[in-house]
C-alpha cells in the first residue's frame, strides 16, 4: 500500500507509454499518484489523466522556473481551476535560487498567489525550494501568520534547520529517492525523525530514480524502493510506513476522500 505522491505523468520518459507505466506501478502496491503540474499550459493535461484514471488525482499550479511566463497569472485563473473534482493540490510552487530561472521577485509573487488561493480552498499547497530556505520559510511563516492553511515540502533536501521551521509550522515533508543515494547523509538522518504523521513519499519522477535505478527513467513504481529504504532507516517495515504514508496523504489532500467514494 503505497502513494506516489510527486509525480509527472505527463512529462517526457512516462507520457509516450503512461498507461504500462501506471500498470507496473500498481503491479509494485502504488495505490495512488499525485500528477502534478508545473505551468498552465500543463493544467488541462494533468487534469485529463486524473479524470480517466480512479487512482490518479491532479494538482495545478507555477513552478518557480516558470514564474517570468505567468507573472500576470490572474488569482481568479488559479482558483477556478481548483475547482475540478479531481485537483486535490496546488502547485508546484515555491522559489529556487540555484538555477535563477526567474526573477525572485517574481517567483516570490507568485508564491505568496499560491498560498492565498490553498488558504481560501484548503486545498494543500505543493512546494518546491532549491538554495532558497530563508526566503521560503520566511514567506511561509509570514503567510501562516495571516491564517492556516495546509502545505508540504516536496523532495525534501533541505537543511535539518529548515525542516524544523516548517514542521512547527505544521507542514508535512515529503521524501523522494535522492535519501538513497550514498552522499544523502545529512538527509538520511532528517528521515529518521519526520514525525510519522506527517511524513510522505515520491518519486518526482521521471527524476531522480532511486537506487537500485540510478541512471534509469525514474518510474512510480521505484516509490517502493525509496520506501522500503525509508522504512529502514526508521527502524520499521515497508507495510507499516505504506499504510501510515497513505493514510497521511489522504489526510492531507482531504479532498481524494471524496472521490475514493464516489469511484471518480
Amino acid at each position: 500500500m503505497l502513494i506516489d505522491s510527486h509525480c509527472h505523468l505527463e512529462y517526457e520518459g512516462l507520457v509516450e507509454d503512461q498507461d504500462a507505466v501506471l500498470a507496473r506501478a500498481r503491479d509494485a502496491g502504488v495505490q495512488g499518484f499525485l500528477n502534478i503540474s508545473t505551468k498552465q499550459a500543463e493544467w488541462d493535461q494533468v487534469v485529463a489523466t486524473a479524470a480517466r484514471e480512479t487512482d490518479v488525482w491532479a494538482s495545478v499550479g507555477i513552478h518557480p522556473h516558470n514564474a517570468d511566463d505567468h507573472a500576470d497569472l490572474a488569482r481568479e485563473t488559479l482558483l477556478e481551476a481548483t475547482r475540478h473534482p479531481k485537483v486535490v493540490g496546488i502547485g508546484e510552487t515555491g522559489l529556487d535560487y540555484y538555477y535563477d530561472k526567474s526573477d525572485r521577485s517574481v517567483q516570490q509573487a507568485l508564491f505568496r498567489m499560491h498560498i492565498d488561493v490553498a488558504r481560501e480552498t484548503g486545498l494543500p499547497l505543493i512546494i518546491h525550494t532549491r538554495d532558497a530556505e530563508d526566503d521560503t520559510a520566511a514567506i511561509l511563516e509570514d503567510e501562516m501568520g495571516k491564517g492556516a492553511y495546509p502545505a508540504l515540502i516536496h523532495c525534501f533536501t533541505a537543511s535539518a534547520g529548515f525542516g524544523r521551521r516548517v514542521l512547527e509550522l505544521g507542514l508535512s515533508i515529503s521524501i523522494s529517492g535522492i535519501v538513497t543515494f550514498k552522499n544523502a547523509r545529512d538527509l538520511q538522518e532528517v528521515a529518521k525523525v519526520i514525525p510519522a504523521d506527517r511524513l510522505l513519499v515520491e518519486t518526482d519522477s521521471p527524476f531522480l530514480a532511486p537506487v537500485p535505478h540510478r541512471g534509469k527513467t525514474c518510474e512510480p513504481a521505484f516509490v517502493a524502493n525509496t520506501a522500503q529504504f525509508v522504512a529502514e532507516l526508521r527502524g520499521t517495515s515497508v507495510d507499516e510506513l505504506g499504510e501510515q504514508t497513505t493514510r497521511n496523504f489522504h489526510d492531507l489532500f482531504s479532498k481524494t476522500k471524496a472521490t475514493q467514494r464516489e469511484g471518480a
